[in-house]
């Protein structure tokens, strides 16, 4: 590991994994008060100072106005190891314990360190430290739920343009619910592709 200005790491153009809004802004604040962390983790580069894994690391540091960053060149690799690098070293094996982060964590860190608690976890009438059994119970019940919520992400015209088309077409199709909208959807474009 070595440490070397930020100008002369390159972010990875291909890199597949993005992240976007209050989970960048957690990872720009958890570097800045933990930028220890970075020299446990440093950011592999190739031998171009191509970023291989922590794409996402470099452009928060950027955010975060560091000068300088810890680094591994992993100048060995074929062009093939590369790719397979990247990918392994963006992908999410496994799963959370959920009954472990329950017991062992305070749910505020979590959330702070850009663990997703969903929604259903936290209760606007209570205090945000509420009892670990009662989050436990509440993990379970979300895990078990029948109702599953999606999240896309759009820009600000998209987001315009989206939630227009969807009334629209709820209006149009007397559908009560965005939800009954993306149902419709689906279901008119898998009988028009058969």
């Amino acid at each position: 590991m070595k440490r070397v200005p930020i100008s002369k790491v390159l972010p990875n153009q291909s890199n597949p994994r993005v992240i976007k809004n209050d989970k960048f802004k957690k990872l720009v604040k958890s570097i800045e008060d933990f930028p220890q962390m970075l020299d446990i983790r440093p950011i592999v580069v190739d031998s171009n100072m191509v970023v291989l894994g922590g794409n996402m690391r470099l452009k928060a540091c950027i955010a975060a106005g560091l000068k300088e960053v810890p680094i591994i060149v992993a100048d060995q690799l074929t062009e093939e190891q590369k790719k397979e690098f990247i990918i392994k070293d963006n992908s999410s094996f496994g799963e959370w314990d959920w009954d472990i982060l329950a017991n062992e964590w305070e749910i505020s860190d979590l959330s702070d360190w850009g663990i997703d608690i969903p929604a259903a976890y936290f209760d606007d009438d209570k205090e945000p430290d509420f009892d670990k059994d009662e989050l436990d119970k509440a993990l379970d019940s979300y895990i078990n739920a029948k109702v599953k919520q999606i999240t896309l992400y759009f820009d600000s015209q998209q987001y315009e343009y989206v939630l227009s088309e969807l009334e629209r077409l709820a209006k149009e199709q007397q559908l009560e619910s965005n939800t009954d909208v993306i149902i419709y959807l689906l279901e008119s474009f898998s009988n028009s592709s058969k």
